[in-house]
């Protein structure tokens, strides 16, 4: 919901560390293993009990993520490879957070295993609207937009890092978010592919 409504107003801070980025002579796709980098190190940090530098990393890593597609639409060098790498790295740097936190907290595992089923019900729907419609956004594809997309998933992760006390209560809370954005987004496609 927020990276659809929100997004115009952050896009300025985002474009110019693209501009200055590709100033640098850097490649969207560098951005993009940059960020997947440290994303991917959320989990150590979060396992290791470093939970405010874990939460930094992840939206430094987010940041990064947003300014990739930025950089590869000014040079006007988007291309399904990028789009493959930013997917998948975004599902890989999620996954590295609940791992951590599965490894840290072993009384939350079983939420912590529904929440990344309920993620990968929620992509599913994604991915395939976005491979069988013939709309397109200003990404490479359609997105799909719903309650719960990139900056609610980080909000909800770095809640669960920071206030781990409350780690069985925030994940069933990210879990019925996450399920209800699956079943928007359902919703949403039997309208959209109705209409082909």
């Amino acid at each position: 919901m927020l990276d659809t409504h929100a997004r115009k107003y952050v896009q300025p801070i985002i474009g110019n560390m693209a501009k200055g980025l590709l100033k640098l002579g850097l490649s969207a796709n560098q951005v993009t293993w940059a960020a997947f980098l440290l994303g991917l190190s959320t989990g150590f940090l979060v396992v290791f009990n470093h939970p405010y530098l874990a939460v930094l990393i992840l939206w430094i890593s987010g940041y990064l993520d947003a300014v990739d597609g930025s950089m590869a639409r000014l040079t006007q060098k988007t291309t399904p490879w990028g789009t493959l790498l930013d997917i998948t790295f975004d599902r890989i740097v999620e996954l590295s957070v609940i791992i951590g936190l599965a490894a840290k907290f072993p009384e939350a595992r079983f939420l912590l295993l529904l929440l990344t089923a309920s993620i990968v019900f929620s992509m599913t729907v994604f991915l395939t609207v976005g491979a069988l419609t013939e709309k397109k956004g200003i990404k490479s594809f359609y997105y799909q937009a719903g309650l719960a997309e990139r900056t609610e998933g980080f909000i909800l992760f770095s809640l669960m890092i920071i206030l781990s006390q409350w780690l069985l209560w925030l994940t069933a809370i990210f879990l019925a978010v996450e399920m209800f954005t699956a079943l928007q987004r359902m919703w949403e496609a039997k309208r959209i592919l109705k209409d082909l």
